[in-house]
């Protein structure tokens, strides 16, 4: 009945389950960067399985790093910073933005001249938002058409830097911070809000002294990595999904287990026990700087939420998952100053209103955002992915509490962050 490309969705009475979520997408990226620019052997355990991580690891392997193991548990055989091969091809870096922009960083201070590309959706993201801070720190970076990919690195030294960041953007601060890794002298990046803080937490894990104060970060280069033990957690941007079927559906409990608590990473689930959610973090432990804990979500009544632009980059990922649990709440939920949306795989702003109105949703769009009225039966839909990861699990979801089917068309993009996602969700929602 369904193929890689198209699930068939149906409702489902009740969730009890116990799952182990994938790694954390966004800390398997940065583990294999600084891997790889480590000199000695890394290990990293419960690595992100997806096309966006593997997308790192082809990258870095087409430049002579060799990385042993399966897609989940791998051994990185760095040789240092400087001894990076000269690729025989542009390095693709497929969906993945944050391959892009942190790759660009990494190699800021190569000896050869380099050039990162992508997919066609990848093609039309912003990137001068990178090359700003690298050209001021003496790398000259040209993108095709001045704002997108490709882009071309040539050979470089970068200089010290204190750069403030007109927006808070995790991309971007882990882009300036991977190039001061070659740098000579101290670089600071300071943020208008704290964005996600994976970089900073993982980088003295590798022996790199960071700095942190307030919206401040700094480290001093040049700077001679050491190899790591790292044990991913699980992904919070992916435990969401879980969660919210929890919250939505009657008579429910599920328990995610060892999902990273990282305070930057959580805007979602206090969000969501503000609407009324029972939500329970269990005993916290920590590995590598990053925290994570078991987190237990089970059949809630939702009030609504209004956002503040402070909170944003604390749950950007699961903005369209919040939309989605606004039309169950009880009254009108605002959720705004999110434009950065419009930039992602798809357009998540136009594609979240244009898939919640064909379920039956009242939403209005915003050119950051939505206000959403609740509580709203939905009806089983097609659902247009548009080659986006969240778009497909969010209305996934939707699908569980929907009457009749709900078709999810191009639902392979899922394996950009989860291959496993229909299958677990089939396990947890008997569908």
């Amino acid at each position: 009945m369904n193929t890689d490309s198209l699930q068939i969705i149906r409702p489902t009475r009740r969730l009890l389950y116990d799952l182990n979520i994938p790694g954390d997408k966004s800390i398997s990226h940065r583990a294999l960067m600084l891997g790889a620019a480590a000199k000695g052997i890394t290990t990293i355990r419960n690595l992100a399985p997806g096309r966006d991580v593997a997308a790192t690891r082809t990258c870095l392997e087409a430049m002579g790093v060799t990385i042993s193991g399966n897609p989940r548990h791998c051994t990185v055989h760095g040789a240092s910073l400087r001894a990076f091969k000269a690729p025989a091809q542009p390095l693709n870096t497929g969906n993945s933005g944050t391959t892009f922009r942190l790759l660009s960083g990494l190699l800021a201070g190569s000896s050869f001249p380099v050039t990162l590309t992508g997919d066609a959706s990848l093609c039309r993201r912003p990137m001068a938002r990178i090359a700003r801070p690298l050209r001021r720190m003496g790398v000259e970076s040209r993108l095709d058409d001045g704002e997108r990919a490709p882009m071309t690195l040539e050979p470089a030294t970068p200089g010290a830097i204190d750069y403030t960041s007109p927006m808070a953007s995790a991309q971007v601060k882990s882009c300036v911070l991977l190039a001061g890794l070659s740098a000579e002298g101290r670089i600071t990046v300071t943020e208008p809000a704290l964005s996600r803080d994976h970089t900073e937490r993982l980088l003295p894990a590798f022996g790199v002294p960071v700095t942190r104060k307030g919206l401040q970060v700094s480290i001093h280069g040049p700077a001679n990595l050491t190899p790591a033990d790292v044990h991913v957690p699980g992904d919070p941007s992916s435990a969401a999904f879980f969660a919210a079927a929890a919250v939505l559906t009657s008579d429910s409990q599920i328990t995610l287990r060892h999902v990273g608590s990282n305070p930057t990473r959580t805007g979602f689930f206090e969000v969501l026990q503000r609407m009324g959610a029972r939500l329970y973090w269990g005993e916290s432990v920590e590995q590598c700087g990053e925290p994570r804990a078991d987190l237990v979500a089970e059949s809630s009544v939702l009030k609504p939420i209004s956002l503040s632009a402070e909170e944003i980059p604390t749950l950007i990922d699961e903005l369209p998952l919040l939309a989605l649990l606004a039309t169950q709440a009880n009254g009108t939920s605002i959720l705004r100053h999110a434009a950065e949306l419009r930039h992602k795989e798809c357009d998540r702003i136009a594609s979240t209103a244009r898939n919640l109105r064909a379920m039956g949703a009242a939403i209005e769009m915003h050119d950051d955002g939505w206000t959403v009225k609740g509580p709203t039966p939905l009806s089983g839909a097609a659902i247009e992915t548009r080659g986006d990861h969240r778009m497909a699990m969010t209305f996934a979801v939707a699908g569980l509490i929907a009457s009749g089917a709900t078709v999810i068309r191009g639902a392979n993009c899922a394996a950009v962050s989860y291959p496993d996602f229909f299958k677990d969700l089939r396990n947890v929602a008997h569908v």
